[in-house]
């Protein structure tokens, strides 16, 4: 079993657990692709000054509103422009993606920016089943997405073979890159836990199993397979995040992510849209259970929020997610959020 850099806690105070970002790369109305990937720049560096321990950049296709789709390209554009933050992925999306391409391009960013670098791994394909078809190139089987992730296991281990076939890539040899195990139902958290492998929990958008996808993670966490990379288990877990100054400017802005959840559940196809007023939002609906896992408001009320979520979860680490249609409402959002956390954390 190979150890991994997961930080050894004590888990006493919430406020001692890491916060970590997942950036989805949004693009507002009005705005390019371009501008978006810039702004995800400027935030990446923010980040890496305030003290966030991870930034991870998740996968998805045929989206007008979100830029996240060749994530080693993000992570690697990241990576060049932090110091300290670990860039990972949350995730790539195994199915879409040939194994030995994906351990060509982590371990070729590891050889790159050294001990930074994370791989997260899904089983979702992140798009619609017609783009998921056109991308698909491994399965997405429980039994063959352990068989992938153990010949990655190889791929980055000093020999660079793959466990299964012989196959050698120089590129991702000895690089050692963390795997994670990403799910957002109990099928995923058995499978991380059965892996021995960390697990990051998508509570922002599936809050229906967390409380039971913890416990099967637990109960099922084995360090007996071959893929096993941990010795206890290990959670992270999502939650939205919108600090303002005033809980009544936070919860404004947080109709963004809120319009967009609906547009997504209506069909509509949108770019991000400027906040309104959370009143004019329709109540209740699935949209708005689905994003039930946040902490928005003024930076005491935030906290508090995130404070609630440790006790609930019992999680490692938390990974928070910001949409704002005005980038500087995001950066401001990161910035209050730290402040108060990591100065409450000391």
């Amino acid at each position: 079993m190979t150890a991994h850099p997961v930080p050894v806690r004590t888990r006493k105070e919430p406020m001692s657990v890491p916060l970590n970002i997942l950036d989805l790369v949004s693009i507002s109305e009005g705005s390019t692709a371009r501008d978006a990937i810039a702004a995800s720049m400027d935030a990446a560096r923010l980040a890496d000054e305030l003290g966030y321990h991870r930034l991870w950049f998740a996968e998805h296709h045929n989206t007008v509103n979100l830029a996240s789709s060749a994530t080693a390209l993000l992570v690697g554009q990241a990576a060049s422009v932090t110091d300290r933050i670990r860039v990972g992925s949350g995730g790539v999306m195994l199915p879409n993606h040939a194994p030995l391409m994906v351990a060509e391009q982590y371990g070729t960013l590891a050889n790159m920016f050294g001990d930074r670098i994370d791989l997260g791994l899904g089983r979702a394909p992140g798009t619609d089943g017609m783009t998921a078809q056109a991308l698909s190139r491994s399965s997405a089987e429980p039994q063959a997405f352990a068989e992938s992730i153990y010949d990655l296991q190889g791929w980055f281990s000093e020999a660079g073979s793959s466990h299964s076939m012989p196959i050698v890539s120089a590129a991702s040899a000895g690089t050692d890159v963390p795997i994670w195990v990403l799910g957002s139902t109990i099928n995923g958290a058995a499978i991380a836990g059965q892996l021995g492998l960390p697990f990051s929990l998508a509570s922002h958008f599936a809050p229906d199993q967390i409380d039971q996808a913890i416990r099967v993670y637990r109960d099922t966490f084995s360090t007996e397979m071959p893929t096993a990379q941990i010795d206890k288990p290990y959670i992270m877990a999502g939650i939205n995040v919108l600090v303002a100054d005033t809980d009544a400017e936070a919860e404004r802005e947080f109709t963004v992510i809120q319009q967009m959840f609906a547009d997504i559940q209506t069909g509509q196809r949108r770019k991000l849209q400027p906040p309104v007023d959370p009143a004019t939002l329709p109540g209740g609906g699935g949209a708005q259970s689905m994003l039930q896992i946040q902490a928005v408001g003024s930076p005491k009320t935030a906290t508090a929020q995130l404070e609630e979520f440790v006790e609930r979860t019992g999680a490692d680490e938390l990974i928070t997610v910001t949409y704002a249609f005005d980038p500087k409402v995001r950066e401001r959002s990161l910035q209050l959020l730290a402040e108060a956390w990591f100065q409450g954390g000391r």
